[in-house]
C-alpha cells in the first residue's frame, strides 16, 4: 500500500486593513460617541431618467432606469445603487469586526435582494400611497464568508457588523429628509 500524497492548501487573505488605525478610530468613537460628519455629493441630471452623481474627485456614479421604467438601462437603477451601498457597508463592517477579533478573511461576498414597487409612479399620477408604503419593503442579505475562524464566530461577526452598519441602519430607521427647491 502506497502512502497518499498530502495536499497543501494555501490560503490567500483579502487585503488587510490597518488594525492599529481601526483601534484608534474605535477609541475616538468611545471618547466622543455623539460625533457626526457630513457626506456631500452633487447629482446632475442627463435626461431620460439618467443622472451622474459626483462625490469628491471620483468618477461619477451613473444611475439609470431600465426600459420598462422609461430609462436607457445604461447603469444601475437608484434602488440597485442603494443595495450596493448596503453591500459595501456590510463588507466594511464585517472586515472591521473580523480584524478587531483577529480573524483573517480569504473570501467575502454579500448577495442582496430587496422587494420594492413603484405604484405611485414617482408621484406622477400613480396610486396614492403613504411614505411607509413606498420604497423597499423588505431587504435580504446573504453573506458568504471564508475565514480562519469557526462558523459560530463568523456568524457573530456578521451579526455585529450588521447591527453597527450605518447603511443597514439607514434601512431600519426613519431618516429626517428635507428636499426643497433651491
Amino acid at each position: 500500500m502506497s502512502a497518499q500524497p498530502q495536499t497543501l492548501v494555501q490560503t490567500s487573505w483579502v487585503k488587510p486593513i490597518d488594525a492599529q488605525g481601526l483601534a484608534a478610530f474605535a477609541e475616538k468613537g468611545r471618547n466622543n460617541p455623539d460625533a457626526k460628519g457630513t457626506v456631500r455629493s452633487k447629482t446632475i441630471y442627463d435626461g431620460q431618467f439618467r443622472s451622474l452623481t459626483y462625490v469628491g474627485q471620483h468618477t461619477p456614479v451613473v444611475v439609470d432606469e431600465p426600459p420598462h421604467l422609461f430609462g436607457q438601462d445604461t447603469a444601475p437603477a437608484p434602488s440597485e445603487i442603494l443595495l450596493s451601498a448596503l453591500g459595501g457597508c456590510l463588507c466594511v463592517g464585517i472586515h472591521a469586526v473580523a480584524t478587531h477579533r483577529g480573524v483573517q478573511i480569504s473570501r467575502m461576498e454579500v448577495m442582496l435582494e430587496g422587494d420594492i414597487g413603484n405604484p405611485a409612479a414617482w408621484g406622477a399620477g400613480g396610486a396614492s400611497k403613504q411614505p411607509a408604503q413606498m420604497g423597499f419593503q423588505a431587504v435580504r442579505a446573504t453573506v458568504v464568508l471564508e475565514a480562519d475562524a469557526p462558523r459560530e464566530l463568523l456568524e457573530q461577526i456578521v451579526r455585529e457588523a450588521d447591527y453597527a452598519s450605518p447603511m443597514a441602519n439607514c434601512f431600519r430607521n426613519p431618516i429626517p429628509t428635507d428636499v426643497k427647491l433651491a
